[in-house]
């Protein structure tokens, strides 16, 4: 293609509307960048100010080439003096933007090439603009997607018409991705920047755990029992605060399932790695810290609502439990319960003798047991 010829560009313009599904004003648009340059490429330079416009009833094409009014021309290709700028524009002014016409009829071959550079990456940012807006009313929805590629930092997923990424702060710790497997995931956001835009999915957060659970637990749509909270370390642990709105009705039992299948339904998608606690919510805060240490047995909370600290006195065969493996069980129970939280040894009382050490591997025991319900 050693020159572009306008007519057949005019005559493109429908055909490539139709193939990419976008509209004409859109396909119109990017021709016309690409002309303005094209038309740079040939007869300008880098900076000047460029616009086409693409005649489709006849196929011809002027560029307008801008330049500012100024008192003093220190480059001809983007400035003009004053009365220069009046032969063109009687009555133009200093800081005017005067645009002098110029038919086009075809391009060199370095230029058609820049031209046909300018149209394919413009149109292929277009079509992805369109395939995401479908995508917008999507976000904070679950969709089933196919791995395509893995990355070091990301996972490329396809998701029908549009790819989308699921970066490394949105990944569940320690699972793998296989190319090809199926996967649901939770559609996050759209972000716009300089690449174009990107839809970021994710396995790790917590909305996700939250969709999962909608999807067993019928009574969350009826408004039976609701979900107050979510704490999540992906792939390690979820803590997740329930209740129940109609009297007789227990949350915790509501989300467990009979034998566990509900919250085993959930663990099925996201790993039998992670664990997942689910404690009852109660409007009284000293109860809910208590209840969101779980398994760990609280002997006292004292709270700071100025500071939205409290300590926790727990015994000392309780203290690792409440502490967690590297922190972990209070570090969600502060994020569920939106204090921080302090975890003290309770001073032992006189009437209660030091604990023999069997008592000390049975709460252990049903510690791990509880964990692993």
């Amino acid at each position: 293609m050693d020159e572009i010829n306008i007519k057949q560009l005019t005559l493109a313009v429908r055909t490539i509307a139709e193939e990419k599904n976008l509209p004409e004003e859109t396909v119109l648009s990017v021709i016309e960048q690409a002309i303005a340059a094209a038309w740079r490429r040939d007869n300008g330079e880098r900076d000047q100010e460029v616009r086409s416009e693409l005649n489709v009833n006849d196929g011809t094409a002027v560029v307008y080439v801008g330049r500012e009014v100024v008192e003093e021309v220190g480059s001809d290709a983007v400035e003009i003096s004053l009365a220069d700028a009046k032969k063109i524009k009687k009555d133009a002014v200093l800081g005017d933007i005067i645009e002098e016409k110029h038919e086009v009829t075809s391009f060199g071959r370095v230029a058609a090439q820049t031209a046909k550079q300018v149209v394919l990456q413009r149109l292929r940012e277009a079509e992805r603009e369109v395939v995401l807006e479908e995508y917008e009313d999507k976000i904070g929805t679950v969709v089933n997607g196919t791995v395509q590629r893995v990355e070091p930092r990301v996972i490329r997923v396809e998701l029908g018409k549009a790819t989308g990424i699921i970066p490394q702060s949105e990944q569940i710790q320690g699972e793998f991705y296989n190319v090809g497997s199926r996967i649901k995931v939770f559609i996050k956001d759209i972000e716009r920047d300089n690449r174009g835009p990107q839809l970021i999915l994710s396995r790790g957060n917590e909305q996700f755990v939250e969709y999962l659970f909608r999807q067993e637990v019928p009574e969350l749509e009826t408004g039976a029992v609701e979900i107050k909270a979510i704490a999540r370390e992906a792939g390690r642990r979820t803590k997740l605060a329930v209740a129940s709105t109609v009297p007789g009705v227990d949350p915790v039992g509501t989300f467990v399932g009979g034998h566990g299948t509900r919250v085993q339904a959930v663990m099925n998608e996201i790993g039998d790695m992670e664990k997942i606690d689910i404690i009852t919510f109660d409007d009284n805060k000293e109860q809910f810290i208590k209840n969101a240490l779980s398994p760990a047995e609280v002997s006292k909370v004292v709270i700071n609502e100025k500071d939205k600290r409290a300590t926790v006195y727990v015994n000392e065969d309780q203290q690792s439990i409440a502490i967690g493996r590297a922190g972990q069980n209070v570090r969600l129970a502060s994020r569920l319960t939106g204090y921080e939280l302090d975890i003290e040894q309770a001073a032992p009382t006189k009437a209660t003798a030091p604990a023999p050490k069997k008592d000390i591997e049975d709460s252990l025991l049903d510690a791990v047991e509880e964990s692993a319900e």
